[in-house]
């Protein structure tokens, strides 16, 4: 480790504070309806809209009817990618002649992109065209996103509100979204890229002559437009096979930077969204406090593990850090804060292969997926998330004391508790049920390139990261199979679905609620008390649903690649 890895790290984190509170005012007039200086050019637009869908801007939706338009609207997005990949070969902006992808693997990618997830199980530029990046994934990308951020802007308002039956429209918060947030900064972030050496094109491939004389296909595209959203939505998936370590998908340090700043901006400034809405900035910043500490844990672990390599590595004479599957232009310590950036962001893009990372190293990803991808987490899943678990502290500490627990103006009771637990735990459910499927069934195992503590740790982090909307895979697993392909599906569905509608059910049930006004009794929610109690019980939770798995894998594998130091 050096003093400049570290203050690359204390400048990334101080940029991402900075942004929190401009972000948050901006988000906050967009969600609350208030003119913003994008109104006089994009409110007549957003009327048209309106107007052209049937929408009343006017009128809220019970959660249940804003739970299950959010559900019909990713009908159509799952149908619409699904139908582009199958009439791939027929449809024009194919330069390079791709024919229909398979059933199974449309239909994986299709839940995969409705589900902020981007677990690809292709390479993007072998397999699809260039208006199946465009229409379906690109596409996709901004509506996955807005409505993450719409769900947890419906649950602040179930926290803010008091005596009513409404949470907002799900119509108007996932246009306002788009409109007002995501397509103004993507527009400046994809000349951004542009300018950085980004391609951005619907011209064909290139046919090049290497120095050695032989003849090479290039492949370019629509990159820019598709990478600014993927990652400033967190989505994750790439236009390319090696995603963010192609020198055409993040050309230089600035641009690896600036996707890293983008990644983690709009979920941390939902935190000051959170505190504006109910009346209490500090609220907001509690629970970024809670982020901050669970990330900067993870990112020292992570640098310190692949700083000093291993004994392994040692003896062999590769000293100065393990270097193994990172692109040189970024180094250790950019390649080791991406990974703990996208995984605890639940973005899915890589600059380094995971794989290759130090036992260690490699751990710390799959926990902060394993955790709930809370940690600042996907745009809004991240948010939504980070409730539920607050909502199990303050109940713990009711518990404690005695009293009914409160939290922001509102009793938590046992409805909201019993959603924030089903929501939490079908997540367990999901990747330790599946892991235990694929490391016994033949036709799994034989998807798996390595035995052992490794080869078990790449199952469960492909299931780990399906079931938490990330997307990142491990490396050395053949995902691209019917078995794979059905059940990352099913995990990627479970994952997002099953979480949300509990999400929704509290936001419904505390918007009903009165606010209940401060008392001598009420635990402060602002200090570092209250930080650490939220931070204790994630891991508390965390350890007991993952960690039987978890020692199982990486753990092992430490120790035997450090044999030789530490018996």
């Amino acid at each position: 480790m050096t003093v400049i890895g570290w203050f690359q790290i204390i400048l990334y984190c101080a940029i991402v504070v900075a942004l929190v509170k401009p972000l948050g005012w901006y988000m906050t007039r967009v969600f609350n309806g208030e003119a913003t200086f994008l109104s006089p050019v994009l409110r007549p637009v957003e009327r048209g809209l309106y107007w052209i869908s049937g929408v009343d801007e006017r009128r809220e939706q019970h959660w249940l009817t804003y739970t299950v338009s959010m559900l019909l609207f990713h009908v159509g997005g799952f149908l619409i990618i699904y139908g582009l990949m199958r009439l791939q070969g027929l449809l024009p902006f194919n330069p390079a002649g791709q024919s229909a992808v398979a059933e199974d693997l449309s239909f994986n990618t299709a839940i995969s992109f409705i589900t902020n997830t981007n677990w690809q199980n292709y390479g993007g530029e072998s397999t699809l065209s260039y208006l199946v990046q465009m229409v379906g994934l690109t596409h996709q990308n901004f509506l996955s996103a807005a409505t993450g951020i719409a769900l947890a802007v419906a649950l602040i308002r179930g926290f803010s509100r008091s005596s009513m039956r409404t949470i907002g429209n799900f119509w108007v918060d996932v246009t306002r979204c788009t409109l007002y947030v995501l397509l103004p900064i993507c527009i400046v972030y994809t000349l951004f890229l542009v300018w950085q050496g980004m391609p951005q094109t619907l011209g064909a491939y290139v046919d090049a002559t290497t120095l050695e004389g032989a003849k090479q296909t290039i492949a370019v595209g629509p990159v820019a437009s598709q990478v600014a959203i993927k990652m400033l939505g967190t989505n994750g998936g790439g236009f390319f096979n090696a995603n963010a370590a192609h020198p055409f998908e993040n050309p230089t340090a600035l641009s690896n930077f600036v996707q890293m700043i983008s990644i983690f901006a709009l979920g941390a400034a939902l935190t000051n969204v959170f505190g504006r809405m109910v009346g209490n900035e500090r609220q907001g910043w509690a629970i970024l406090a809670v982020m901050g500490v669970l990330f900067v844990a993870g990112v020292a672990i992570t640098y310190w593990a692949e700083a000093n390599g291993t004994s392994t590595l040692a003896s062999l004479g590769l000293t100065g850090g393990n270097m193994e599957g990172k692109e040189v232009r970024f180094g250790i310590v950019a390649s080791s804060l991406f990974a703990v950036i996208t995984t605890a962001a639940s973005c899915g893009a890589v600059n380094a292969m995971h794989d290759s990372f130090t036992a260690l190293g490699g751990m710390i990803p799959l926990i902060n997926m394993q955790l709930g991808e809370i940690i600042v987490g996907g745009v809004g899943a991240g948010m939504y998330g980070m409730l539920l678990f607050v909502v199990l502290a303050i109940f713990v500490a009711g518990l404690m004391v005695g009293r009914t627990p409160e939290y922001v103006g509102k009793k938590i009771e046992a409805r909201e508790v019993k959603m924030a637990m089903l929501a939490i735990l079908v997540l367990p459910l999901m990747y330790l049920g599946w892991t235990a499927v694929a490391v016994v069934l033949p036709s799994a195992v034989a998807s798996m390139a390595n035995a052992g503590p490794h080869g078990f740790t790449e199952v469960l982090y492909a299931f780990t990261s399906a079931t938490g909307n990330n997307g990142s895979a491990f490396g050395g697993l053949t995902g691209n199979t019917f078995f794979y392909n059905l059940t990352l599906a099913s995990s990627m569905f479970v994952g997002r679905f099953f979480m949300i509608v509990p999400a929704m059910a509290i936001a419904g049930s505390l918007a009903g609620k009165k606010s209940v006004p401060p008392s001598a009794g009420t635990f402060p929610t602002t200090g570092g008390l209250f930080v650490g109690l939220v931070v204790g019980v994630i891991l508390i939770i965390g350890g007991l649903t993952f960690f039987p798995a978890l020692a199982l894998g990486p753990i092992v594998e430490h120790l035997s690649m450090n044999a030789n130091t530490l018996f």
